[in-house]
């Protein structure tokens, strides 16, 4: 399952295209993504759309795997996103911004694929260096 989960960031760190090419080798066809917006995304199909969106979004998206723990058929992953807003996501138009989040994966594998996908990230503070949400100023 560690192999998996890591040529899976490896080949998406890779850019649109690796990334993209990989999704129906490691993930099952009802493959089931419970995002971290809140949206679950069902099928290979959307989940591809998801994933075209996020790369047109981020074009230089890369995740780093800070940590990794596996316990049976799952894999919990705290790992790191970097990326520039180049194109439009979740109807935010591009700042042009440089990103950094964190956050949280747990995925469960069968057969060798990724079947269902659990996502939480620090989405204020997304929010915040994209400038949509004032960051709050400290007291002195």
């Amino acid at each position: 399952i560690k192999a998996l989960e890591r040529r899976w960031f490896e080949e998406s760190n890779k850019g649109k295209a690796a990334g993209m090419t990989v999704i129906n080798e490691l993930h099952a066809t009802d493959y089931v993504f419970h995002s971290g917006t809140g949206k679950d995304i069902r099928g290979l199909k959307d989940y591809k759309q998801f994933m075209s969106e996020t790369y047109r979004a981020f074009p230089d998206l890369h995740v780093t795997i800070d940590d990794m723990v596996v316990e049976g058929d799952k894999v919990a992953i705290r790992w790191t996103l970097t990326g520039t807003h180049k194109g439009e996501i979740e109807g935010i138009s591009p700042t042009n911004k440089k990103i950094t989040i964190r956050g949280i994966s747990i995925e469960r594998v069968v057969g060798g694929k990724f079947v269902e996908t659990w996502e939480r990230y620090d989405t204020l503070g997304f929010m915040q260096q994209l400038g949509l949400v004032p960051t709050p100023k400290k007291e002195k």
